[in-house]
C-alpha cells in the first residue's frame, strides 16, 4: 500500500519502509482555512494515494510519543485541494490534556470538533470510511474497538479522491510522527438501517 502513496509537499526529514512511515515535522506547518481565526494555512506535508472506489475503509495507527508542543499533530487526511479536505488527529495541548478531533473543510471554510483526552495517550488508531460522497471518521485506542468521531458530507468528494496521512507543527516546534499498521478493507461503515431516504 505504501508504494502507492505520493507526497503533497514532501517534508525535509522522513523515512519510509514497507510497514512504517516516519515524518519529522517542520515548524509553522498546518492545514486550516479561514473560519474563526481568519487565517489560511496550507503547507502541511501529506502522503496519500488516489482511488475512485466509492465504498471502502482505510485504517492506520499513529504514534506521537515525541509530540511536546502546543498543536503538534498527526493523523489521517483526505486532501482534495486547498479548500476541500478533512483531517483527524490528536493535537498536543499541555502536560495534562490533548485534543482528539477532526476538521472538515468544504469550499474554503474549516470547522473543528474536539474532545479532551489525557496527555499520557501516545497512540491512536483511525478508520476513515467512504460511502460515495459521505464519509465517516472513527478512532480507537487498541485498533479493535472503534468509536465514531464524525460523519460528514464532502461537496467535492463524489469522484476520485486522495487520502492518507499527515503530520505538522503549527507553532515553532518539530516532532517525529510514526504511522504503521495501514490497511484498506471493505467499507466498515454500514448502510443506514433506520429512516428511509426521502
Amino acid at each position: 500500500m505504501i508504494e502507492k502513496m505520493k507526497w503533497l509537499r514532501e517534508p525535509e526529514d522522513y523515512k519510509i519502509t514497507e510497514k512504517c512511515i516516519e515524518v519529522t515535522t517542520m515548524p509553522y506547518t498546518d492545514l486550516w482555512q479561514r473560519t474563526y481565526y481568519h487565517f489560511r494555512n496550507d503547507n502541511a506535508p501529506v502522503l496519500q494515494m488516489e482511488t475512485d472506489d466509492k465504498f471502502f475503509s482505510f485504517i492506520v495507527k499513529t504514534d506521537f510519543t515525541d509530540s511536546h508542543h502546543r498543536f503538534d499533530q498527526c493523523g489521517i487526511v483526505m486532501y482534495l485541494d486547498s479548500e476541500n479536505w478533512l483531517k483527524a488527529s490528536v493535537e498536543y495541548e499541555n502536560d495534562k490534556f490533548q485534543h482528539l478531533g477532526s476538521v472538515v473543510t468544504n469550499h474554503g471554510y474549516s470547522d473543528w470538533a474536539t474532545t479532551a483526552i489525557p496527555a499520557d495517550v501516545k497512540q491512536m488508531w483511525y478508520r476513515f470510511s467512504r460511502r460515495e460522497d459521505d464519509y465517516c471518521i472513527e478512532c480507537s485506542y487498541d485498533g479493535k474497538d472503534f468509536s465514531q468521531m464524525r460523519v460528514c458530507h464532502m461537496w467535492e468528494g463524489a469522484g476520485t479522491i486522495s487520502f492518507g496521512t499527515y503530520a505538522c507543527s503549527p507553532e515553532d516546534s518539530s516532532f517525529k510522527a510514526v504511522f504503521t499498521d495501514m490497511q484498506i478493507t471493505d467499507c466498515a461503515w454500514k448502510a443506514h438501517d433506520g429512516q428511509q431516504p426521502d
